[in-house]
């Protein structure tokens, strides 16, 4: 995986070579990736969906993150990046019932790893029942919902802990139901820019 090859680009956008994955992460190139928040409103309230990522995941085990997410790859366009819906979680969608949010820029730095993504972000909000997902679990090891009103505040600083609900995979495989009391911790660590956009965008749709 470190050794696929990623288009890079300068911090205007402009397409400037190819690299793999590796040095990408290690010289911080901006490059391409995909996005795909699923959202609900259920009664009057709406609702953003999270992975919990898989604990044997090298980077940010165990945190809740974006529903579906993967790379651009140098040989492929930001359509071909729906195949991350369907590998992590299991599901079927296609593009025509996706909200295109456009390219939203989006930083995570830790040691030894910049990750400086120019993210192509689509919108799903149409139901899924917990029954159809099929978790790629070495990736994926849960799907947990928040109330958007609930993280927004949570992600911002008015309140300590929010309370989400959704699934785990045992390690049998079965889904079992579940719900804990998380911070703003328990998330990755997304650019406060970008975070707001998602949540703008589901607020207009």
């Amino acid at each position: 995986m470190e050794n696929e090859l990623l288009k890079v680009f300068d911090q205007q956008g402009n397409w400037i070579g190819i690299e793999t994955r590796s040095e990408v992460h290690k010289a911080g190139h901006w490059h391409e990736t995909f996005h795909c928040w699923l959202t609900e409103r259920i009664g009057n309230k709406d609702y953003l969906f999270f992975q919990v990522r898989s604990s044997v995941k090298n980077d940010y085990p165990n945190l809740l993150d974006i529903t579906a997410a993967g790379h651009i790859l140098a040989n492929e366009s930001h359509v071909d990046g729906l195949r991350e819906v369907k590998e992590e979680l299991g599901i079927d969608l296609a593009l025509e019932d996706l909200h295109s949010l456009g390219i939203i820029k989006d930083s995570l730095n830790s040691p030894g790893f910049i990750d400086n993504e120019l993210c192509h972000v689509f919108l799903y909000d149409q139901h899924q029942s917990f029954d159809n997902y099929s978790l790629q679990t070495e990736e994926v090891s849960g799907i947990m919902m928040a109330e958007l009103t609930d993280f927004e505040n949570l992600w911002f600083g008015k309140v300590q802990k929010v309370i989400v609900e959704g699934f785990l995979v045992s390690g049998d495989n079965e889904k079992k139901l579940h719900s804990m009391i998380v911070t703003k911790n328990d998330f990755v660590p997304h650019e406060n820019t970008y975070i707001e956009s998602v949540i703008e965008a589901i607020k207009k749709l």
